[in-house]
């Protein structure tokens, strides 16, 4: 009976301190792992998404881009039977500055207007509002990292860049890395060596020009066709620079976008 009692007394007796003090200890290590892989988990989510909201904006900049250099030179001179005023139709695919609309600047040598960093397409946007040529200027201004885009009617006498700028610049493409401040060329290149070769900028527009010849050949080695009237199509490389850098390395996350557009309408 004594015996039986007391393997009932010893069966009811709990856990000691000592025990429930190595279950707590082991609990928090799991609870305290379980919520920091949580928290990373978290934060390279966060992260991971203003990346890709970044790059969507770049990519959709890009094809805007590639859009209305496809889509310069619209209307021609030649879709009208009896020529109307000038502001009616596209004299060239693409505007230029300075002395549009006389003799066209030279490509790299004269022009600021088509440049490694700015770019006027001359175009009708919308034929079913009546309203004439619009000129859609790109501008990366030096040591800036946000892409402007603005929009002006033709006008007869007045220069392409003073009309986009009076109509309003406006922030098209952000973080954009092509015409950055030197020391941000140089932090990018610290952890990409490749990009910034020599730590240049990298122009933003490049082109390939239309010679009597047939041959295309870039612009500024085209001799004597190296002007805006004869731009053939438009390189765009577009480097954009996440706003968050990555958790693991702390580098900077970049992206390089490439898209060409080229003109349906020929010299005119």
């Amino acid at each position: 009976m004594n015996r039986a009692r007391s393997a009932r007394r010893a069966g009811q007796r709990g856990y000691s301190l000592l025990e429930l003090l190595i279950a707590a200890t082991v609990f928090l290590i799991v609870a305290g792992a379980t919520f920091t892989l949580l928290g990373m988990a978290q934060g390279r989510y966060q992260t991971d998404s203003r990346v890709l909201t970044s790059f969507q904006e770049a990519r959709l900049g890009m094809d805007q881009i590639v859009r209305d250099v496809n889509d310069s030179g619209y209307p021609p001179k030649n879709y009208f039977s009896a020529l109307p005023g000038a502001n009616l139709y596209a004299s060239t695919p693409f505007a230029w500055s300075s002395g549009y609309p006389g003799a066209p600047c030279l490509i790299g040598v004269t022009c600021t207007s088509p440049g490694d960093f700015d770019l006027v397409v001359e175009t009708d946007i919308d034929p079913q509002n009546n309203n004439g040529v619009e000129w859609i200027r790109y501008q990366l201004p030096a040591g800036s990292t946000t892409l402007l885009r603005g929009v002006a009617q033709k006008a007869i006498g007045m220069d392409p860049i003073a009309a986009t700028s009076a109509a309003g610049m406006l922030p098209y493409v952000t973080n954009v890395m092509n015409n950055a401040p030197a020391a941000q060329i140089a932090s990018v290149r610290a952890a990409y060596p490749s990009m910034f070769p020599g730590g240049q900028p990298v122009p933003l527009f490049t082109y390939t020009c239309e010679t009597a010849g047939g041959t295309p050949l870039s612009c500024p080695s085209a001799g004597g066709f190296n002007s805006p009237a004869n731009i053939l199509d438009v390189e765009i490389t577009l480097i954009v620079q996440a706003s968050a850098v990555d958790p693991q390395t702390g580098h900077p996350r970049l992206v390089e976008l490439h898209g060409r557009g080229r003109r349906v309408n020929p010299s005119q």
